[in-house]
Parts: C-alpha cells; sequence; structure tokens
C-alpha cells in the first residue's frame, strides 16, 4: 500500500497525483520525439481535467507554464511559448500605486470636481447648461443624503458660484424629495403624503363592517334554527 505521507510533494493540487507521475515520466524518456509527442499528450489532458481554464486569456500558454512548474522546471520539451524560469513564474509583481486625489472640494469628492472642469471648458451653451444642471443636482442630492433634508436652490447656486466663480449658473430646478427613515411606511407609488393611509384605513373599515355583518347573520340563522 502506497500512502500519500511516502510520496513526493504534490506541486499543484488542482492537477492530481496521476498528472504529476506523467509529468514525472516524461523526464525518464530519452527520445526526443517520443518525449515531445507525450508533453502534446498530457498538455491536451490538462486541459480536460480542468475546462474552466478555457474561459482564462490564453489557457494554452497558462497550461504549458503548469507543465515546466510541475516538472521543476527540468523538462526539455519545445514549447510554442516562452519557456518559463523559475525567477519568472515566480516573481513577485510590482506593488500598484494607490491613486492620490486630492480634491478641491472634498464633500462633493473628485468626481464632480472632473465634470465642473468639463462643463467649464464647453462651448456650446446648451451643453454647458446642462452640465450646470447636472452638477446643481448632484450637490442637492449630496447634501440630501448627509443632511436628511431639502436645500434651498439659492444655497446651491450659491455654493456653485463659489466653486466656479460664478462661470456656471442652473435653469432647471433640480428636484429632490427629502423624507426621514419613518417616512418609508407612508410611500407609496405615487408620493407621500396621507392619500395612503386614507385608503388603507378605509379598506380596513369595510373589512371590520363586513366581518361583523357576516357574524351578525350567522347569530341570526342559529336564533331561527334553535327556537
Amino acid at each position: 500500500m502506497e500512502y500519500n505521507t511516502t510520496r513526493n510533494h504534490l506541486v499543484m493540487r488542482e492537477y492530481g497525483r496521476h498528472i504529476q507521475k506523467m509529468i514525472e515520466y516524461l523526464l525518464t524518456l530519452e527520445e526526443p520525439e517520443k518525449r515531445q509527442r507525450n508533453a502534446q499528450a498530457v498538455i491536451e489532458l490538462m486541459g480536460f481535467l480542468n475546462p474552466h481554464l478555457k474561459n482564462v486569456e490564453d489557457f494554452r500558454h497558462k497550461l504549458w507554464d503548469h507543465l515546466f512548474l510541475i516538472s521543476d522546471f527540468k523538462l526539455q520539451v519545445a514549447s510554442p511559448y516562452p519557456i518559463p524560469t523559475r525567477e519568472t513564474l515566480r516573481a513577485k509583481p510590482k506593488p500598484l500605486k494607490y491613486p492620490k486625489r486630492y480634491p478641491k472640494f472634498s464633500h462633493l469628492g473628485k468626481n464632480l470636481e472632473l465634470v465642473i472642469n468639463k462643463a467649464l471648458n464647453e462651448e456650446n451653451p446648451d451643453k454647458r447648461n446642462g452640465f450646470a444642471n447636472a452638477v446643481a443636482y448632484y450637490m442637492k442630492l449630496a447634501y440630501n443624503n448627509w443632511h436628511k433634508e431639502t436645500v434651498h436652490d439659492d444655497a446651491i447656486q450659491s455654493e456653485l458660484t463659489s466653486i466656479t466663480g460664478g462661470q456656471l449658473e442652473f435653469t432647471n430646478t433640480p428636484y429632490v424629495k427629502s423624507f426621514r427613515p419613518n417616512d418609508n411606511r407612508d410611500r407609496d407609488r405615487s408620493g407621500y403624503g396621507g392619500d395612503y393611509r386614507n385608503k388603507r384605513n378605509q379598506k380596513f373599515q369595510q373589512r371590520n363592517s363586513n366581518n361583523n355583518n357576516r357574524n351578525n347573520d350567522r347569530n341570526n340563522k342559529f336564533k331561527k334554527k334553535r327556537f
């Protein structure tokens, strides 16, 4: 009986012990043509056992890299791709630089600053006005999300004027609904108000009235049968 404790280390578990034994067998072949032919068969089998790799870009390139990795880079066969080495395959990627962006208006974010700069560089008056309306709407929406209450358009225009130096003015009033968390229970598709509560109360009263009428009819029938 052969136990795993007596076997060598399994390099890549996703391919299993049999694939590793096949690659070890390739190392024992002395004829280059036979070794190359068997290496191609092992590559096909590795792709068949791992069909999810087909969704990966250049999956066959990865299969050949894994073949050399499992053989400890000792297999001498011709590869359609550059043959990797231990240093290149196991090299750590360079750390990604974190984007350092310092917005002038931190409460509005960097993206809105980019939109404002694009609006200031726009020469078409219609598009410029559209940019101004979109910026004003976002500013009012951001204020509503943080404070849970509406803000007057004059305050939005005043801040937009200070940001852009008076170069942008919005014409359409940016309408943003404000609501408190407890108002969700009174919300329906048509909006907010007491109409939904009134309709609900009327349905509830009508249902109670129907139940009372049915109970009275049932009691009257029972009395007639009894007497």
